[in-house]
């Protein structure tokens, strides 16, 4: 494995800033770095998978963030797996809260028993500690304005006015 080569999990659904942030950072840290969109089977998408491909290949680009950046999506087998065919080292999640910290220390100790793939955390920009997807589809579904919370292309996808036109 190359611990210069990170992998950034998520369902990205949809991307946030909070999401950049991390990526941004994360970047910066490693040589390559793969953003994966992952499928949660706890978890009912409001977007399609080709949807927050797209969105977050946007994002990417319009952030001007520097790097060596893969977006690609992963949906059958463990992370872990991912992370071995793609010779990563490292997986980087990004945490808001104890909560977060409590539900992903045990995923990071199996994932290094499993395939010796370490999971480095980042804490998360203060303006961003507290927006999440689910926070984000919550405010879109009942028309509100997310464009505070997620990056312009994700803002111009979600708009009312947009949808309905």
């Amino acid at each position: 494995m190359n611990s210069r080569i990170a992998v950034v999990p998520g369902s990205f659904d949809p991307p946030t800033l909070g999401h950049l942030d991390v990526i941004r950072r994360a970047a910066s840290l490693y040589d390559q770095l793969h953003v994966l969109v992952v499928h949660n089977p706890g978890k009912e998408a409001m977007l399609p998978l080709a949807q927050r491909l797209a969105l977050l290949e946007q994002s990417i680009d319009e952030s001007d963030i520097d790097g060596d950046v893969i977006v690609a999506s992963w949906s059958m087998g463990l992370l872990v797996d991912y992370a071995t065919d793609v010779n990563a080292g490292v997986l980087v999640k990004g945490i808001r809260s104890q909560v977060d910290v409590a539900y992903e220390t045990p995923m990071a100790i199996v994932n290094r028993h499993l395939a010796h793939v370490e999971t480095v955390f980042l804490l998360p920009d203060p303006a961003h500690a507290l927006v999440s997807s689910s926070l984000v589809r919550q405010v879109a579904g009942l028309g509100g304005d997310v464009s505070p919370f997620v990056p312009p292309a994700v803002a111009r996808f979600l708009d009312p006015e947009r949808r309905s036109a």
